[in-house]
This record gives structure tokens, C-alpha cells and sequence, in this order.
């Protein structure tokens, strides 16, 4: 058990608290870059839709022309068998001529029904890609507000860092060398970095166990600084009646 003063108690607790924020912004602000990427992801990813989107519109444009391309050699594939017909001289080469003529127009209706159905397609297609622009458009927007805010949240953090910092060490400048010194050395063996917690009830709020009645009745005093038996962090009494530390 150490003697010290609910001031320096106070202090004490003080000071874990600006480290517990210091750590929480700095973590906040360690996270920033990961949160502009991953905004970044998202235009990236629906960019993306949006290009596959176009091209299933140039491969579906590219399909349409070439039948049409098709169609067009078909019509004068036709238009010279049909200036045949007057010049052919037997009955098997009119009518093999008039096949083929027939053939052909044939060919023709079978590749205009799909130009019909790749026009319904690429109408289908162009819609879908209008929203599609429409909806990237509005995620821009909010991905730049976003980033707006998170440039703001990083600007205010930054500024309560130098608060605290400021903070920080005019409180450690108040507290007892040893005593800062002790306060360290539990804080290096928590892997929370929380050194002192307070005693509620005769509980340790820390590992939330009872510690010994003798140890509470001395803490009680409010002038008594020692380590929890279970989970070794500093522990003082704190008054719940007065809501205080």
C-alpha cells in the first residue's frame, strides 16, 4: 500500500484517460487512409459494372452490323441471280437459280428477326446503362462528401492531439516522479493499457473481482494507491455518491 494524495490520484486518472483518447483518435486516424480507399473500391468496382455494361453495348452494335453487313451482300447476291434468270438457257438452271434466290431471301428474314431482337437488346442494354451512369453519378457525390468529412474528422483530430498532448503534460508534470514511474511499469503489462482502475463496492473494475475487506477499508480512506491481487492494475476507491474519480 502507498500513501499519496487524492490529488495525485486524481491526476493519475486523469492522465490515463488523455492516453486512452490519445490512442482512440490516433487509431481513428491510422484508419483514414483505409477509409478513402475504400471508397476509392467503390466508384472502382461500379465503374466497372458500368464499363461491362458498355460493352455488352458495343459487342451487341458490333453483332447488329455485321448482319446488316450480311444482309446488304445477300440483297445483291439477289439482285444478280435475278439478272441471271433472263440470260440462263435450261429449265434445271432457272430453277436452281430461283433456290438459290429463294435461299437467300430466306437467310435474309432469318437475320433481320435477329436485328430486331438485337435492337430490343441494345434498347434493353442502353437503358440499363443510363441508370447505371445515373446511380455512379449520386456515388460520387456521396463518396465525396464523404471524403470531405473524413478530411474534416482527420483535421479535428489532429487538433485534439495537440490538445491533449498539451494536456498530457502539464498533468505528468504535477505527478510524483515514482509515482509516474510505477504507473508505467503496470501500463507496460496490460495489454489495454489501462494501469488504474477503480474499486466500486469492493469489486476491482477492471478484472471485476472482490479484493480483500482490510485492502478496501484502507482504500476507502481515499488517500491509498495499490495493485489489485488478481489482475495487478493500480486500484483506488472511488466515491459512487459523489460521482467522482
Amino acid at each position: 500500500m502507498e500513501t499519496v494524495t487524492k490529488e495525485q490520484i486524481t491526476a493519475l486518472v486523469n492522465l490515463q484517460q488523455i492516453e486512452i483518447d490519445t490512442g482512440s483518435i490516433k487509431t481513428s486516424l491510422n484508419n483514414v487512409d483505409r477509409r478513402l480507399d475504400k471508397l476509392d473500391s467503390k466508384l472502382i468496382t461500379f465503374k466497372q459494372v458500368i464499363e461491362g455494361q458498355q460493352s455488352v453495348i458495343d459487342e451487341l452494335n458490333q453483332k447488329y452490323r455485321d448482319y446488316e453487313a450480311d444482309v446488304r451482300l445477300n440483297l445483291d447476291s439477289i439482285k444478280k441471280s435475278e439478272a441471271k434468270l433472263s440470260s440462263v438457257k435450261t429449265n434445271k438452271e432457272y430453277q436452281s437459280s430461283l433456290k438459290e434466290i429463294e435461299d437467300l431471301k430466306k437467310k435474309n428474314s432469318s437475320l433481320e428477326d435477329d436485328m430486331i431482337q438485337f435492337l430490343d437488346d441494345l434498347e434493353q442494354a442502353e437503358g440499363s446503362l443510363k441508370s447505371k451512369e445515373a446511380e455512379y453519378s449520386e456515388l460520387q457525390k456521396q463518396v465525396n462528401t464523404d471524403k470531405e468529412i473524413i478530411h474534416k474528422e482527420t483535421e479535428e483530430g489532429k487538433r485534439q492531439l495537440e490538445n491533449l498532448d498539451a494536456q498530457w503534460k502539464t498533468i505528468s508534470a504535477g505527478i510524483d516522479t515514482a509515482l509516474l514511474k510505477t504507473y508505467n511499469k503496470v501500463k507496460s503489462t496490460q495489454n489495454n493499457d489501462v494501469a488504474i482502475i477503480a474499486v466500486i463496492d469492493a469489486v476491482c473494475q477492471g478484472c471485476h473481482m472482490n479484493i480483500p475487506p482490510q485492502m478496501y477499508n484502507e482504500l476507502q480512506r481515499g488517500d491509498n494507491l495499490t495493485k489489485c491481487p488478481m489482475c495487478q492494475r493500480l486500484i483506488y476507491w472511488k466515491d459512487t455518491s459523489k460521482r467522482s474519480e
